[in-house]
């Protein structure tokens, strides 16, 4: 086992990490920006290094800082996290030349499986089943337009080195065709620096449903129970579950094995999982792309396998073999899980940066909350804003939704917006409920509040006081006791009765 582990992350993935570092007896070390130095994680691990300043760009993402206090250090091994450079192949190169180990998979499978052209190509040559569309990159105007043809409408139109839905594009009319490319790969060549662009169809009625796969450097590959992760807000996942509630046993089986051969075109030795996109009406699933890291949402299959996935990857880097089989691996009850942001939910999910004055996590049988906050932690505005991830097991989807509800009901958050209430309504969705979701459902099934209804009126709150100074007038013109009424009913109520009133946003 390593000797000294550096997480080159921040925030709940990094204390992640750091758990299971501990539990393996392996010492760890964190990186920070100067934005982040009041950070959960700096505090959690045994050692911390600021890196620089805020932006990304001059901090988390100059793996030269990082590889230099890894040296520095004594680190033998950089655990990435997800996000920042988890899926950078120059960057596990470099490790490799410095004599660390990168805990992830080969250089290859990275730079491969990094790019939806050459991944497309990779797994087809392994008979994984693929959308109908190109293996290839648009040139111009022109063979856009023939392969839009070719394809037929509607299509989806995607940047090659895509993700987090930048570059994306569903194109319903042939006159929008030339336009969407020319936005999608502006957009692409400012998110991912490369604007490649290829076409497929667009897949009716879509679920996003993945697969987790495990690999070894001894040739084992292992998968897991599927993702349902169809809940997305511009493309970025929000709510997951395990298992998906349209799989079957036989759905189930062949997902895996087309995820587990699409992960042997490139000799996956670590943590990873495949995505598919799914029919809801046709039940035909079809490859989407592969991440090479741990994915977000990978405590909900941790839940009902009762496998540590953040150790086992750090086995795996470590040379060790995998310690069970395929037919070891089961299902056991459902797991949930809602993404908690600094975001308002009804201002177009806006991210809401600022300080955390008062914090209440729920608890009890079966509820894990994965976070980096803790009351008094000043927000950035710099990062992604997601700051925690409830996750849920029940024995049965209907218990899991029900313990949900209830763990939601717990959490406050004060200072900031959160999405803890888009969450709760959510979970009293019709629909989400029956496990009829898709990949559009956040925009068919949530309208926003209406703060005016929503939030006390000013006048109403005014009125209310009159009303209150009324009462106590009229109490003291009555005989009050020397105050010790305060002429509000519901005061001498709750008074007497010795209860406390419990305060309902908090």
């Amino acid at each position: 086992m390593f000797k000294k582990i550096l997480i080159a992350n921040r925030g709940e993935i990094t204390i992640r990490v750091i758990r299971a570092c501990k539990e393996l007896g392996v010492p760890t070390v964190a990186v920070f920006s100067e934005a982040d130095r009041a950070a959960l994680h700096v505090r959690a691990a045994d050692e911390a290094y600021c890196i620089g300043p805020a932006p990304s760009r001059d901090s988390y993402l100059r793996g030269d800082k990082i590889l230099e206090v890894a040296k520095t250090c004594g680190a033998d091994a950089i655990h990435p996290g997800y996000g920042f450079l988890s899926e950078n192949a120059e960057f596990a190169e470099a490790c490799a030349r410095a004599g660390v180990t990168f805990i992830g998979p080969n250089p290859r499978a990275i730079r491969v499986m990094g790019n939806k052209t050459t991944s497309r190509v990779a797994v087809y040559e392994m008979g994984v089943p693929l959308v109908p569309g190109m293996r290839e990159n648009l040139r111009d105007e022109a063979h856009v337009l023939e392969w839009a043809r070719k394809i037929g409408l509607p299509i989806m139109m995607k940047a090659a080195a895509g993700g987090g839905g930048k570059g994306l594009r569903q194109i319903t009319r042939m006159e929008d065709v030339v336009s969407s490319w020319h936005l999608a790969k502006s957009e692409a060549m400012a998110s991912f620096g490369d604007d490649a662009m290829y076409l497929e169809r667009y897949v009716e009625n879509p679920r996003h449903i993945e697969i987790q796969v495990l690999g070894d450097k001894h040739g084992n590959i292992i998968y897991c129970p599927e993702r349902e992760c169809s809940i997305q807000r511009r493309h970025q996942k929000v709510i997951e579950e395990a298992p998906s509630p349209m799989v079957d046993a036989e759905m189930r089986k062949a997902m895996g094995e087309a995820a587990v051969q699409a992960a042997r075109a490139v000799d996956y030795d670590s943590a990873g999982t495949v995505e598919f996109i799914a029919s809801g009406k046709s039940r035909e699933f079809f490859f989407l792309e592969m991440n090479t890291r741990l994915q977000v949402e990978h405590p909900i299959t941790e839940m009902i396998t009762g496998i540590d996935l953040c150790k086992e990857m750090i086995r795996s880097a470590a040379g060790y073999v995998l310690p069970f089989r395929q037919e070891d691996v089961q299902c056991h009850g459902h797991a949930l899980e809602c993404r908690i942001y600094a975001e308002d939910p009804d201002n177009k999910f806006l991210p809401t940066p600022g300080k955390i004055i008062g914090l209440r996590v729920p608890g009890g049988p079966w509820v894990r909350d994965e976070s980096g906050m803790y009351e008094g932690l000043d927000v950035p505005i710099h990062y992604d804003p997601m700051l925690s991830k409830l996750v849920v097991w029940g024995s049965t989807r209907e218990r899991m939704i029900t313990r949900m509800q209830r763990a939601l009901s717990e959490y406050a958050v004060k200072g900031i917006k959160t999405t803890i209430p888009f969450h709760a309504r959510m979970m009293k969705n019709e629909k989400f409920i029956a496990g009829d979701i898709d990949t559009n459902f956040i925009d068919t099934q949530f309208q926003p509040q209406d703060e005016a209804r929503v939030k006390p009126n000013e006048d109403i709150a005014l009125v209310a006081a009159a009303i209150k100074a009324y009462r106590k007038d009229k109490d003291k013109a009555l005989g009050g006791h020397g105050g010790t009424s305060t002429g509000d009913p519901e005061s001498s109520r709750w008074k007497s009765s010795g209860r406390v009133k419990r305060d309902p946003g908090f």
